[in-house]
């Protein structure tokens, strides 16, 4: 092949190949169109959010054993009250002073939580940053947690703030617990709007 040919194929292939990377570039960090926000959005709600009233419904049948619930406030605060069947995996040395340097003893606590189980962590209330915080920390080390759709103020002091009218009638003492143990809920029916199904709380 003569210098001239050469001259003129090398900078072509050259050229081709940078061009297509550059193609390539522009459409793999392409800014996402507002609907791919909208739907990663709710594929984001819909996987990490559990439904206070649908496990309140599952605790009012009895029906406590596919889940775990762990109360991320000191261990001076569970001890008073907490919501039934919770356990406590403290986040909080006391009221006032976090624990979030003690990651291995966090990690290794929800380690030993059962695989077979949906584990549900809560904090103080739906703006309190520890459950998301402590969530990041865990999936950072390969557990995966959901997260409780209001904390333990909105559980506790707000009962009728959250409840649909038809719930009302349920008692927020029933799903209280005081001291070191979870407790178990009061078997009670009532209507619910909960449905089952991809639709259900």
């Amino acid at each position: 092949m003569n210098w001239s040919v050469k001259s003129i194929i090398i900078p072509s292939l050259i050229g081709a190949a940078v061009g297509a990377l550059t193609v390539f570039g522009i459409i793999s960090y392409q800014k996402p169109s507002q609907e791919d926000l909208i739907r990663e959005f709710y594929d984001i709600e819909n996987a990490v959010y559990v439904s206070p009233h649908g496990l309140r419904q599952k605790m009012s049948k009895g029906e406590t054993d596919n889940y775990v619930l762990v109360d991320l406030r000191s261990a001076e605060e569970y001890e008073k009250e907490h919501i039934v069947t919770a356990i406590n995996i403290p986040a909080y040395k006391d009221p006032d002073t976090s624990a979030y340097e003690e990651k291995e003893r966090i990690i290794n606590a929800f380690k030993d939580l059962p695989k077979n189980k949906e584990i549900i962590a809560y904090c103080y209330s739906i703006p309190c940053m520890t459950a998301r915080k402590i969530g990041k920390m865990l999936a950072e080390n390969d557990i995966y947690v959901k997260h409780l759709g209001i904390g333990w103020n909105e559980w506790r002091y707000f009962w009728n703030l959250w409840n649909h009218d038809g719930e009302t009638p349920s008692k927020m003492e029933d799903y209280i617990a005081k001291g070191k143990e979870p407790g178990k809920p009061k078997i009670s029916e009532f209507p619910s709007p909960c449905e089952k199904g991809e639709f259900g709380c």
